[in-house]
């Protein structure tokens, strides 16, 4: 890839870590076949972190670690509690009981959520353009939860989805405060998976029980752990490193619309044309931040 332009490595690297992530329903609900939410994520989390140091260690970026004082671990350890843990904990939880399709959509309103923590967390301008984008985006929702029917709101029916618009909320605060965090990337997600290995087996004991895993689970665990999990992550970094981080972060809107295809074709899940309606108001509402930042972007490299 030495002859390629900066722009074509980073549509390659994105394209790459679209793909990856786009299994992510069909491994987290192939995963759970015969592992709960709390043994898949250990494992998971495991197999990630052990990918994730051996390609800190391989490319020689282990020293980064010495950098941490008890502060920055601290921190990298809430981090990664925060949005490799309890985030996934709850998705995979959402996989397991609810339809794929409606996990997925309500998985991808987090950006909404951004807008709102950035502006209590550090303090960014809730403009009208984010109030308009948050307006949409809480519509979707509504949609996705009582499909289309809103006076059948009943929270038997509902409880598992906002089980997993709690974790997107989780994943949300990770961004946000994620953004102030000026780490060397790959030793701080190193950090994150192995957070995420410790509290989930400690979950597991707790919550579940500790089980081996099966010839059932081996494939969607490895899967998830080295490539969805542990090296998209590195994808991603070089997408960034390449391309603008609004272009990228655009991009990755297509990866609902792959795993709705995947989900369709692998578990041949009913399609209610109330989901593409939900889908379309959630869409609008994560490009209307999403153009306004690429904006102001552009605005500032002027």
């Amino acid at each position: 890839m030495e002859k390629l332009s900066d722009s074509s490595k980073a549509k390659i690297y994105t394209g790459l870590c679209i793909f990856s992530w786009a299994f992510i329903p069909v491994v987290a609900k192939l995963g759970q076949i015969d592992l709960d939410n709390h043994q898949f994520l250990f494992w998971s989390s495991l197999i990630s972190f052990i990918t994730l140091f051996s390609i800190t260690l391989l490319s020689g970026k282990i020293g980064h670690f010495k950098e941490y004082d008890k502060k920055a671990i601290l921190n990298a350890v809430f981090l990664g509690f925060l949005g490799a843990y309890l985030y996934y904990i709850f998705l995979y939880f959402g996989y397991a009981q609810a339809k794929g399709l409606e996990v997925l959509i309500l998985q991808y309103t987090w950006p909404i959520f951004v807008v709102i923590f950035a502006y209590f967390f550090i303090n960014e301008k809730l403009t009208l353009s984010r109030i308009i984008a948050l307006m949409f985006g809480f519509v979707g929702i509504l949609i996705i939860l009582t499909k289309g029917d809103i006076f059948s709101i009943s929270f038997d029916k509902i409880k598992i989805n906002l089980i997993v618009l709690i974790g997107a909320s989780f994943y949300a605060i990770f961004s946000v405060l994620g953004k102030k965090a000026n780490y060397e990337q790959f030793t701080m997600v190193t950090i994150f998976f192995f957070t995420a290995t410790i509290a989930s087996f400690f979950s597991m004991i707790i919550f579940s029980d500790f089980k081996t895993l099966t010839i059932d689970s081996l494939f969607p665990v490895f899967l998830n752990g080295i490539f969805i999990n542990g090296i998209s992550y590195v994808f991603w970094f070089k997408a960034l490193k390449y391309g603008k981080v609004s272009s990228v972060a655009q991009a990755v809107f297509f990866v609902p619309i792959l795993s709705s295809v995947f989900l369709l074709l692998i578990f041949n899940e009913r399609f209610l044309l109330i989901y593409l309606v939900g889908f379309i108001f959630i869409l609008l509402s994560n490009l209307l931040v999403q153009n306004k930042d690429k904006i102001k972007n552009i605005v500032v490299e002027e």
